[in-house]
């Protein structure tokens, strides 16, 4: 491709929305550009580098066994109302209806439109195992459109689906697209980690996995340990806990003698509302303290119990509730469920269910609210002056935490999510009531798995790892081109001739090439050059008289001069 005959848009500053490296880069290569917030138009050289991605996704589907296929975009309500998702999405659904009123969404993903689809075309055990997948566009109503392509309205997105006689089945093939995953993500160059998750709006009964690039822009907390391999993210980050050498508490809770008979003592803390302010004030470690957070869940109120150096980890308690809304009670709702204001609730008294976490549990005694507006109470004691009745792990894991596997230390690190896996089950066949008939003649409902990978989105992670202070670098797996060929000068006649056989040369090769034959200033095509990020450079300039080229791999310092054969040798050997 010569570079006067595509379009390559290439700014000198990116615009003030640009939110990190990559997408400012992205931006600034003229790869994308934006239509409206969290939607995006693909310019030639990023929609290359997108069918990159999906080619190589495709290779590794059709090894793994998975047969394409392509959905509609477009879903009747229905579906959505009769797996109960309706309601799960709520505002991120696009919703719209036809000029007969019929109710529709755009696609946010399509358990339910595959499993429709298997319900009306498969009616035998012996048509199972099987497995589809698509690459299309998925739609979500972001209410925080956020870092380009990251968070986007519009995306592109990998779904796959496979169904299954048994769990066994699913079992082994989704150790089968565990692999897949991993083959597709180190050939698009991401330094990543498949991490056990929460199955979110998907949902599902068995297991899940994520698998995060890892990003300091990532919105997600993984948490991983560097003995055993242990990864999680944080919403299902478990930790093992540490207790003390008397064996009765964790480390770092004050301790005490003859407090089995001891009342707790209700004391003046005007205005210390926060851990912080109490912890400075009362001359105690937050690890002493314990927090009671107020919840609505579900309509209902209900309070969950963690020692005040710890954060509630609101999955974890939704789905020990069952809930399906779950959101912190306002100022109104605390104030009528304890008759104090934010910031002095505590257990003592509390009508509300209690949900205690494991740690609390093992206090001996600790400060909490009063639910009396500027009072606390010391010498509060787990399970006597308060009930143990509902207690389980509820808070998020933390830095050098306990691993939960080994006696390794837990580590904090931050990842973008680019792929999910889904052990389902009978999440969707039930509802939908799709049956086969196994070999006695009896119905059976199969069970099912999905599998998904933001294709955008994982563009977007390999530009966030990839690029440097100058711009892109792209793996060579999924660069827009694999050389970029440049003349010095395109008005010297010896270069462009030189340029040309190069051209042809390599193109004969099945190289994918291209050639910046501008009339531009060598400084404009250089800087042009690095923040597109094509993995090999071929200059070509004051010596081509004498038969040589400069080669220079992008992101290193050194560029070698070499004969037009070694060049080309350099340029098609592949690693």
């Amino acid at each position: 491709m010569r570079q006067t005959q595509i379009a390559v848009p290439t700014w000198r500053e990116a615009s003030a929305d640009a939110e990190s490296g990559g997408h400012r880069y992205l931006l600034r290569s003229g790869m994308i550009r934006q239509l409206a917030a969290g939607v995006y138009t693909y310019l030639p050289l990023g929609f290359r580098v997108l069918s990159k991605i999906s080619a190589v996704i495709r290779q590794e589907l059709n090894h793994a066994g998975v047969q394409e296929m392509l959905m509609p975009a477009l879903q009747p309500a229905e579906l959505l109302k009769t797996s109960g998702r309706d309601e799960v999405y709520g505002h991120e659904l696009f919703r719209l209806k036809d000029r007969h009123h019929r109710e529709f969404a755009l696609g946010p993903t399509h358990e339910e439109v595959i499993t429709s689809l298997v319900k009306q075309e498969i009616s035998s055990y012996r048509q199972l195992p099987v497995a589809f997948f698509q690459i299309q566009t998925k739609f979500r109503d972001e209410p925080r459109p956020r870092s380009g392509l990251l968070r986007g309205r519009e995306f592109l997105m990998m779904d796959a689906y496979s169904f299954h006689n048994d769990y066994e089945s699913l079992d082994s093939f989704y150790e089968v697209m565990h692999a897949a995953y991993e083959r597709i993500l180190s050939r698009c160059g991401l330094e990543y980690r498949g991490v056990e998750a929460d199955a979110g709006a998907i949902g599902g009964e068995g297991g899940s996995h994520e698998f995060m690039a890892f990003s300091d822009i990532g919105e997600d907390t993984i948490a991983v340990c560097g003995s055993c391999g242990y990864a999680a993210n944080l919403e299902k980050a478990e930790v093992r806990l540490r207790l003390a050498q008397n064996g009765s508490e964790p480390a770092g809770i004050n301790s005490g003698t003859n407090i089995e008979n001891a009342v707790p003592e209700r004391f003046h803390t005007p205005g210390l509302r926060t851990i912080e302010e109490l912890s400075a004030a009362c001359g105690e470690p937050a690890s002493s303290f314990i927090k009671t957070i107020l919840f609505n869940a579900d309509g209902a109120a209900i309070a969950v119990l963690v020692r005040g150096d710890r954060e509630v980890n609101e999955i974890k308690v939704k789905h020990a509730l069952g809930a399906q809304e779950l959101r912190l009670a306002d100022g109104g709702e605390i104030v009528d469920w304890t008759g104090a204001s934010s910031g002095f609730s505590g257990p003592v008294g509390l009508t509300l269910p209690l949900l205690v976490d494991r740690e609390v549990a093992l206090m001996r005694r600790g400060i909490v609210g009063a639910n009396e507006t500027d009072y606390h109470l010391r010498g509060v004691r787990p399970g006597k002056d308060f009930s143990l009745e509902r207690t389980g792990d509820f808070r998020n894991a933390a830095e050098g935490d306990a691993c939960p596997r080994c006696h390794g230390v837990l580590s904090m690190q931050h990842g973008i999510e680019v792929g999910h896996i889904f052990k389902l089950g009978e999440k969707y066949t039930s509802p939908f009531n799709a049956q086969v008939l196994r070999a006695d003649g009896q119905s059976l409902t199969p069970v099912a798995g999905c599998y998904g990978i933001g294709v955008s989105r994982l563009m977007a992670a390999v530009a966030e790892q990839c690029h440097d202070e100058h711009g892109l670098n792209w793996p060579e797996e999924v660069a827009p081109f694999r050389v970029h060929l440049i003349p010095v000068s395109a008005k010297d006649e010896l270069q462009m001739q030189m340029a040309e056989k190069l051209y042809q040369v390599l193109i004969g090769l099945g190289m994918e090439v291209l050639l910046d034959d501008r009339e531009e200033r060598p400084g404009v095509k250089f800087n042009d050059a690095d923040l597109i990020g094509i993995p090999w450079r071929i200059i070509v300039g004051k010596k081509a008289g004498e038969g040589y080229v400069e080669v220079k791999r992008r992101g290193m310092q050194e560029t070698e001069t070499v004969s037009l054969e070694e060049a080309v040798r350099r340029v098609t050997e592949r690693e």
